[in-house]
C-alpha cells in the first residue's frame, strides 16, 4: 500500500484539523478556559499530532511494518514517539492552564499520561488516511489487474492482426524468391515469436535474458523488411541473471520506435538499448515523418499501468526535438530484493 500523501491527503488532513479545532474551542469555551489556553494548547495539539502522524506515515508504517516485519521495533518506536509527543502537548497544556509545578506528576505517570494524550488525535488521523489509502490501493488494484488482461490480450491482438501477417507474409514472399536462405531463417525467427507469445501470454514478468532474446527476433525481422531504415545496437555487457520485465516490455518499445518513426532519405533510425543493473532504456533519434503503422494500444501507457502493480517506480521518458529515449526499470525477484 501507498503510504506516501498526495493533495486529497492533506486537504482530508485539514478538514480533520479544522472539524477538531472547533469542536476544542467550544469545549475550552464550556469550560470556561483562559485565552492563553485557547492560543497555546490548540496550536500545540495540532502541531504535535500533525508531526506525530507524519512520522508514523514516513517513517514507521514503511520501515517496520511494509518492508520487514518488525512488530517490536514498531511498537517501541511507536510508543516512543508517541509519549513524547504527548509530553509536549501535556507540557504546553499545564503551563497554559497556570497549574502547581508542584503537583507535577511523577515520571512514570507522566510516562502514562504522555502516551494517552495524543493517541486519540493521532490514532483519529492515522485511522482516516489509511482507511483512505487502503481503499484506493484496493480500486488501484482491481483497476490495474483489469488493464493487465486488456493488456494480454491487446499485445496478442497487436502480433497476429492482419496487418502484421500481411507485412511479415509479403516479406517472406520476396525473400522465397531472391534469398532462400534468408527465408528459412525469416520463418525461422518468426515462429520463435509467436512460440514465445503463445508460452508467455500469461506471465506478468519474464526474464530479461528471454526478453532480449525476442527483441533480437523482432529486430531480424525489422531489418529484413526494412533494409538499412533502422539500426539497432543492443548493450548488455552486464549479467542478465536474477533481473526481469514485464513480458513483451521490450518488444513493445521497440514497435513503439518502429510505429512512431520512418526513415526519409539517405537519413537512419538509429535505436541503441541498454541495460544496466537497474534500468533498460531505448533511445532512438526522431524523424519527421512518422510510419503509417496504427498503434493497437499497446504501447508506453498500457506498460505504465503494468508497472503499477509490479514495481514501486515508474517509466522515465525524455523526449527533445532529436531523440526519445524511454528507461523502464528492472525488476528483481530474488529473496533479498
Amino acid at each position: 500500500m501507498e503510504t506516501r500523501l498526495n493533495k486529497s491527503d492533506y486537504t482530508v488532513i485539514i478538514i480533520v484539523y479544522v472539524i477538531t479545532t472547533i469542536l476544542n474551542c467550544i469545549n475550552y469555551y464550556r469550560q470556561d478556559n483562559e485565552l492563553l489556553e485557547y492560543l497555546i494548547d490548540i496550536p500545540a495539539a495540532i502541531i504535535t499530532s500533525f508531526a506525530v502522524s507524519l512520522l508514523f506515515i514516513y517513517w514507521i508504517v514503511p520501515n517496520f511494518l511494509i518492508k520487514e516485519k518488525k512488530y517490536f521495533q514498531l511498537a517501541f518506536w511507536g510508543l516512543t514517539i508517541l509519549g513524547i509527543g504527548g509530553f509536549i502537548t501535556y507540557l504546553a497544556g499545564y503551563w497554559s492552564g497556570g497549574h502547581d509545578w508542584n503537583s507535577f506528576p511523577t515520571w512514570y505517570n507522566l510516562i502514562a499520561i504522555s502516551v494517552f494524550e495524543i493517541t486519540e488525535e493521532v490514532g483519529f488521523t492515522l485511522g482516516i488516511l489509511l482507511s483512505k489509502k487502503f481503499y484506493e490501493s484496493q480500486a488501484q488494484f482491481f483497476n490495474v489487474q483489469k488493464q493487465q488482461k486488456e493488456n494480454e490480450l491487446k499485445l496478442l491482438r497487436s502480433q497476429i492482426d492482419p496487418h502484421f501477417l500481411f507485412n511479415n507474409l509479403n516479406t517472406l514472399d520476396a525473400l522465397i524468391d531472391s534469398n532462400a536462405t534468408k527465408a528459412k531463417e525469416y520463418i525461422n525467427r518468426l515462429s520463435l515469436i509467436y512460440r514465445y507469445l503463445i508460452q508467455t501470454k500469461d506471465a506478468e514478468v519474464m526474464e530479461l535474458s528471454e526478453e532480449i532474446e525476442l527483441a533480437e527476433n523482432y529486430i531480424f525481422l525489422i531489418q529484413t523488411r526494412f533494409g538499412k531504415d533502422y539500426n539497432f545496437e543492443v548493450k548488455k555487457d552486464i549479467t542478465l541473471e536474477d533481473k526481469f520485465i514485464p513480458t513483451g516490455a521490450l518488444q513493445t518499445l521497440l514497435e513503439n520506435v518502429v510505429k512512431h518513426n520512418k526513415a526519409v532519405g539517405q537519413g537512419r533510425i538509429n535505436v541503441l538499448v541498454e541495460v544496466t543493473d537497474d534500468w533498460l532504456t531505448v533511445i532512438n533519434n526522431k524523424s519527421n515523418m512518422r510510419s503509417g503503422q496504427e498503434s493497437f494500444g499497446t504501447g508506453l501507457e498500457n506498460l505504465k499501468t503494468r508497472y503499477k502493480l509490479l514495481s514501486d517506480q515508474e517509466i522515465q521518458i525524455i523526449n527533445t526535438e532529436s531523440k526519445y529515449k524511454v528507461s523502464i526499470p528492472i525488476i528483481k525477484l530474488s529473496s533479498e530484493s
